[in-house]
């Protein structure tokens, strides 16, 4: 079964990583289903300079850390997320570089700890970024078409039925595409700090994001929280619209 979360040793780090590296620490920190991998580069030194995050993608899975770049420099003009180092690919895979964040991972021990703070943190802050992001300016696309096109082009059978199924616009924003806990991180108070992974950004419904942030918190904190993380965003649930956009996204 495809596995995402902490790395499973052994850990092989990629040539370009351990260069990238050079003497500093190096530490693995995350693994998703296609075998991307993420790592941290050395610790912040109290001097103004951040530890370094390096994203590897093998070569043959699709993952597109340049397109991922280019959302990030985009996003990072109104809203919080890590700053680009840099990006390059070669035989073997690709590789994306950025700045650190303050504030730690929502699924860190501290906040698997107090879920009904966490919850509330995400809520809060996918509301944030929606709020911040220009809808107007956004070159990039999570619409249901575009996802489906994407999906067939990628050789994914999607039940057929799906987008005579989409429910009307609740309201366009610029999703984040990846919504789930490890993506989002939050103040030592409780507030939220930022977002990571934004690969898929771009403008869709809102809930587009919503239904998988919210049934993404039972995989983290348990069940029963996902009412709690929309009411912390501002609106009422919808389950029509939740349920389809849990499917879109299972079936994309």
């Amino acid at each position: 079964m495809p596995y995402s979360g902490p790395p499973l040793p052994p850990v092989l780090v990629p040539a370009p990583i351990r260069a990238l590296a050079g003497d500093r620490p190096l530490l693995p920190v995350w693994q998703n289903e296609l075998g991307g991998l993420a790592f941290r580069i050395g610790d912040a030194d109290g001097n103004g300079n951040s530890a370094l995050f390096a994203k590897w993608a093998p070569a043959g899975t699709g993952l597109d850390l340049v397109a991922e770049a280019e959302r990030m420099r985009w996003a990072g003009r109104f809203t919080v997320v890590p700053r680009v180092r840099e990006c390059g690919d070669g035989a073997e895979g690709s590789w994306l570089v950025t700045h650190g964040l303050p504030g730690e991972s929502a699924v860190s021990p501290r906040w698997l700890a107090d879920p009904a703070g966490a919850v509330r943190a995400l809520g809060a802050g996918l509301r944030a970024l929606h709020e911040q992001l220009p809808v107007a300016d956004c070159p990039f696309s999570w619409s249901v078409e575009h996802r489906l096109e994407r999906a067939r082009q990628a050789g994914i059978e999607v039940p057929a039925e799906l987008a005579e199924q989409q429910p009307p616009i609740d309201r366009l924003v610029v999703c984040h595409g990846d919504p789930c806990a490890p993506n989002t991180l939050l103040h030592e108070d409780g507030s939220w700090a930022g977002h990571v992974d934004l690969g898929a950004l771009g403008v869709a419904d809102r809930w587009a994001d919503l239904a998988v942030a919210a049934r993404n918190t039972g995989m983290n904190y348990g069940r029963g929280w996902e009412d709690t993380l929309v009411e912390a965003y501002g609106i009422a649930p919808d389950p029509y619209r939740s349920e389809f956009y849990w499917r879109l996204w299972n079936a994309t």
